[in-house]
């Protein structure tokens, strides 16, 4: 997608220049017309959107949909939420802009053009609040929104006016005397350097998960970690250090797991008929099933498998693993299940695709992992313990002695280590047997510019620099490591940006100082 291109010249001029073509940096670019300012976006890569592309969701409170529903979830009740999740250790007045903001931005991307489908039932039991609202699309499967909030804002920025440069990059900052914003020194493709005057700057750049010099500031980084994603540089937090940017939270990351050990996302996805549909569903839900278990790559189980159904939360005991692997095991017997009955929880949102995963008869489930078991090296299939524990590395003893104490507590129906619940004990008896290879991964980065509750990108004197704002996966403050999902990377981009395309385009102005 790569809609509006503008023919760059020597000197341009805009009241705001947007750095970034993601989906906070669109929202802001919309936000910051619609109040009033000129506007030019910079993306460095040839098409607009960033991970805005492959969104799935975005998370609100006292949306129109959730109102028309009947669904009750307040801002209150989510700000308290995130709140205590994070124990206080973000700042107060961030979250509660971006809360606030969620619910009316849903309002504000459905005049746009863009359809929901809310969730209204929690996609893992133990999901509080349930305040996802899927996007709706005309692509295939869990991922048919792809694209849609991209399409929507790039068009309402070219309604507006709004210059949009792709294959162009930010090369600095420009500033006055006094330390304020005038605007941005940027460079083509090609090569050829040129200036942009402006009030005030936005960076929206997406945040760092393909910088492994900043991932490794997460306190249980490893090189094993996965990032799925678009694999952003941080480029806008050297941006905004170079004049004077003060950071928070660098290393903290939204992470997930376990998730399959793949070399890719397209290698880990498995192709199933689900009723009269023929859906591409990922393996996730497979190696996340709360009846398998769970060992590290020593042949030992490490945590109750079913413990919260939050592949956010369980990321954490993922990683005190040794190289942060994990191995999912489960029999014939198992796999017959999920055939049947489909998986707990799946992998969708409350659409048709993940209603028809839970219903069962996933035809060609034990195909699909046969085929991956012969094409990758993330699957092993065998009718022997000791086969499987010397592909996982671990002593056969071991894991054969860590599946013998499990199968012993699923008869007495009591898992005296974990307390796993007696519903999900069921024991591996029934060969042939399936070890999938899992890693962590990372969803996004959460940490980097410190800003304040207006966007301000502020300095190390605790002070806001004139004329900069910053919103997104690039900012600090807002989550912290091991996120629950309350607020994330897809659902605070649309509402940070607006509110920084707002304050910007205010500020642009004269409206405010």
């Amino acid at each position: 997608m790569n809609p509006g291109r503008t023919k760059r010249s020597e000197n341009l001029e805009a009241d705001v220049v947007v750095v970034g073509g993601g989906g906070a940096g669109l929202s802001a670019a919309v936000a910051a017309a619609e109040n009033g300012a000129s506007v030019i976006v910079l993306e460095k890569r040839s098409i607009l959107g960033g991970n805005a592309n492959i969104i799935e969701a975005i998370t609100a409170a006292e949306s129109p949909i959730q109102i028309r529903s009947g669904f009750d979830v307040t801002k209150d009740y989510v700000f308290r939420k995130c709140m205590e999740y994070c124990r206080w250790d973000c700042n107060p007045r961030i979250v509660r802009a971006l809360v606030d903001k969620s619910g009316d931005t849903i309002r504000w991307l459905e005049e746009k053009g863009v359809k929901f489908r809310p969730n209204v039932r929690p996609i893992w039991p133990s999901q509080d609040p349930v305040n996802w609202h899927e996007v709706l699309g005309p692509g295939p499967g869990w991922l048919a929104g792809s694209g849609e909030l991209t399409r929507v804002l790039a068009k309402t920025c070219e309604d507006l006016g709004v210059q949009l440069l792709c294959d162009t990059t930010p090369k600095r900052i420009l500033t006055g005397k006094g330390g304020e914003v005038t605007g941005v020194l940027a460079v083509t493709k090609e090569g050829k350097e040129f200036k942009i005057t402006a009030k005030s700057v936005i960076i929206a750049t997406g945040g760092y998960a393909g910088n492994k010099e900043l991932i490794k500031k997460h306190p249980r980084y490893h090189d094993n970690l996965v990032n799925p994603g678009l694999p952003h540089g941080g480029d806008g937090i050297r941006l905004a250090t170079e004049i004077g940017a003060d950071t928070e939270g660098l290393g903290d990351m939204c992470l997930f797991g376990p998730c399959p050990a793949a070399a890719s996302i397209s290698q880990a996805v498995l192709t199933l008929k689900t009723g009269e549909v023929t859906q591409q569903v990922s393996l996730i839900p497979v190696v996340q099933e709360a009846y398998t278990i769970w060992v590290n790559k020593k042949g030992r189980r490490f945590c109750d498998e079913a413990f919260s159904f939050n592949h956010y939360d369980t990321s954490i005991p993922m990683l005190r693993q040794p190289d942060a692997l994990s191995y999912t095991l489960f029999d014939t017997k198992i796999l017959q299940m999920m055939t049947e009955k489909g998986f707990y929880v799946g992998l969708s949102m409350c659409g048709e695709g993940w209603e028809l995963q839970r219903a069962g008869n996933l035809v060609g489930l034990e195909n699909e992992l046969r085929r991956l078991a012969d094409t990758t090296d993330i699957i092993k299939i065998s009718n022997s313990w000791d086969e499987i524990a010397r592909w996982i590395g671990a002593t056969p003893e071991v894991l054969r002695a860590t599946v013998d104490e499990y199968n012993t507590a699923c008869a007495q129906g009591y898992d005296p280590i974990f307390l796993k619940e007696r519903r999900w004990l069921l024991p591996l008896r029934t060969p042939p047997y399936y070890a999938i290879r899992c890693c962590v991964g990372i969803l996004h980065t959460c940490g980097g510019i410190k800003i304040d509750e207006h966007m301000q990108v502020i300095n190390k004197q605790d002070e806001p620099i004139a004329g900069l704002y910053a919103a997104g996966d690039e900012t600090g403050g807002w989550e912290k490591v091991a996120p629950s999902y309350i607020l994330s990377g897809v659902g605070i981009a649309a509402p940070a940006g607006r509110i920084a395309g707002e304050n910007a385009a205010k500020y642009s102005l004269g409206r405010i100082r």
